[in-house]
């Protein structure tokens, strides 16, 4: 069970505001919610289905694609085989 001085200390880590009048709202949510984890903690369930799961994924097939010149043909300004881009800092 959760108590207002520890909701406080909460507060204080996470650097959140929460006035004297709130934290009395904020214990009882709090212990609410930590209630629903407790109920989520009695179920019991099996795992993930795997029946009928397949593999979504094609292999990868090699196609032709762009040569360099050709890639770089758009680009703004290019050094060594590469888009040369404004520095940062």
């Amino acid at each position: 069970m959760i108590t207002e001085s520890d909701i406080e200390h909460i507060a204080e880590l996470a650097d959140i505001g929460i006035s004297k009048d709130e934290v009395p709202e904020f214990t009882t949510q709090f212990n609410a919610i930590l209630d629903y984890f407790e109920v989520l903690d009695t179920v019991e369930g099996e795992s993930a289905p795997d029946a009928g799961i397949v593999n979504v994924f094609r292999d990868d097939e090699p196609r032709p694609c762009l040569t360099q010149e050709e890639a770089l043909a758009n680009a703004g300004s290019t050094e060594n085989g590469f888009v040369k881009a404004p520095r940062v800092m």
